[in-house]
């Protein structure tokens, strides 16, 4: 199923839901509400509608680009993950054929490992999988303590794959925090009693025409809905609808694949 079909499957009962409640409660509190108390009080209920609708909006802003910053965030670290392990698997090649070996069977291990369980495990919180993986990462780290460079040529390579190794390192911890890292519950409460707070102030105005005030209200409510969703779906990049996927870790698994032919190829020639 394409994305933007579920994204629409998922939203739209979200936001019709919302903005059905929304109306079904204003037509209650239209026929029990102190409709005259409210008309005489429009421009103090007006003044207070717009004052914490200013203060909502900003919220409500702030959060909307911390999540999106953090969700580019976490594709960023992905992509620069995925791009250091090909640029370590290449740089192994320079290497003693015995720790070659090693390190780059141990890079393809690590690398199918975040692919097939640690991906599931960043969704699901599983630390202890996420360890099980991080120790596929300290097997690459063994096989590069162990190799002896024979030569200025092959020294050179045994430090640039060192300095490659502790970029995967940094670049691993940055997009398991990213995945770890979420918006504060006490300030989710926050967002979800304003918006309720903001769409019951929407009762207090006096708007003759009911069709008209349900409309204000309804499209006030499935807005802040649809914000709503986007904030929750962005704050877990690896869970969400618009979940960050491992198609760069995919596309790595590729090259290593692409540079090992080649260097079977050379050796079959040689």
């Amino acid at each position: 199923m394409p994305r933007w079909l579920t994204t629409v499957l998922r939203l739209f009962p979200i936001v019709g839901g919302a903005s059905l409640v929304s109306i079904v409660g204003l037509i209650a509190w239209r026929a029990i509400g102190p409709t005259d108390t409210l008309h005489a009080a429009t421009n103090e209920i007006g003044n207070y509608l717009q004052t914490v609708g200013a203060v909502y909006s900003v919220l409500l802003a702030f959060i909307v680009y911390v999540v999106w910053g953090q969700f580019n965030e976490a594709r960023v670290y992905i992509e620069r993950e995925a791009t250091a392990l090909v640029d370590l698997y290449r740089t192994a090649t320079g290497l003693p054929s015995g720790a070659r070996n090693s390190i780059q069977r141990s890079l393809g291990e690590y690398v199918d490992a975040v692919i097939g369980a640690e991906w599931h495990a960043m969704a699901k919180h599983d630390e202890a999988a996420i360890e099980h993986v991080g120790l596929k990462l300290d097997e690459v780290w063994v096989a590069i303590h162990r190799c002896q460079p024979v030569g200025v040529c092959q020294e050179l390579m045994y430090s640039e794959a060192l300095s490659r190794f502790n970029d995967v390192n940094d670049l691993r911890t940055n997009r398991l925090t990213s995945a770890r890292f979420r918006i504060p519950l006490t300030l989710k409460f926050l967002l979800y009693n304003g918006a309720v707070i903001l769409v019951g102030s929407m009762f207090l105005v006096h708007i003759e025409s009911l069709w008209l005030h349900c409309v204000v209200t309804s499209s006030l409510t499935g807005a802040l809905a649809h914000i709503l969703y986007l904030i929750h779906d962005l704050d877990d990049a690896f869970t969400g609808n618009l979940q960050v996927g491992p198609a760069p870790f995919e596309r790595a698994r590729d090259s290593f694949g692409r540079v090992a032919r080649l260097l079977a190829s050379e050796q079959a020639t040689g």
